[in-house]
């Protein structure tokens, strides 16, 4: 019997971080050409440039040949919550509506006219990224300020909040079946850039999902039941 591939290293955590894990995931997206060419099937780099967007599994019968020396290396979310926490921003092309919305939420949280996507990127990569220590930042919240769809760093790994309860992300790209309870004092550490957590406050909506046992791990907050 032989054994099951090895998943590529070309999904996302809810760091950010490009990591091999099981499953493809509900959106692909992608922040440049992380990879060397093909053949390699591992990235080299963290980002290239400021846009990291998220874009439909499927548009317009495009197709992008994973590992190809000459285009973007593509990447693959379990669900938006996790790519919004990764930093992710929905594609101004492929998901237009998503971008608008997304876009006019945040620019009215900023108290500006409309971003530009390039503005846009700007201000996600730096509420996201620490160039000096080239890490991701936290951002510290009252837990009764974060909304459903944000992530939070708990001891354990980082969590997605779901209601009254903290979905855990796992290794193998799912969520846990049971949720742990959402603390109700304190200080939450905040792995989503304040400016998508402004915009999941303002009813932006987002897919989570799915656990192990593949139910959807929070239906309240889904795409379809927006």
């Amino acid at each position: 019997m032989s054994a099951p591939p090895v998943p590529a290293r070309n999904r996302v955590d809810p760091f950010g971080d490009v990591v091999a894990a099981p499953g493809r995931g509900t959106w692909t997206g992608n922040r440049g050409r992380l990879h060397d060419g093909a053949g390699t099937r591992d990235v080299r780099r963290h980002h290239v440039g400021r846009a990291w967007i998220t874009c439909a599994l499927e548009f317009k019968e495009r197709r992008v040949r994973q590992w190809d020396p000459q285009h973007y290396t593509p990447l693959f979310f379990l669900d938006e919550a996790l790519a919004l926490s990764a930093g992710h921003r929905p594609c101004a092309e492929c998901r237009r509506t998503d971008f608008v919305r997304f876009r006019d939420l945040v620019s009215a949280a900023h108290g500006t006219s409309p971003l530009a996507a390039a503005e846009l990127d700007r201000l996600l990569h730096d509420e996201r990224w620490d160039p000096r220590r080239r890490t991701r930042r936290l951002h510290a919240y009252a837990w009764d300020e974060v909304p459903d769809g944000a992530f939070v760093l708990l001891g354990s790994g980082p969590a997605v909040v779901a209601g009254e309860g903290l979905l855990r992300w796992q290794a193998d790209n799912t969520y846990a079946v049971w949720p742990v309870e959402r603390p109700r004092a304190g200080r939450a550490a905040v792995i989503t850039p304040p400016s998508s957590v402004e915009a999941l406050r303002a009813g932006y909506p987002v897919h989570v999902g799915p656990r192990p046992d593949g139910t959807q791990a929070s239906p309240s907050s889904s795409r379809e039941n927006a």
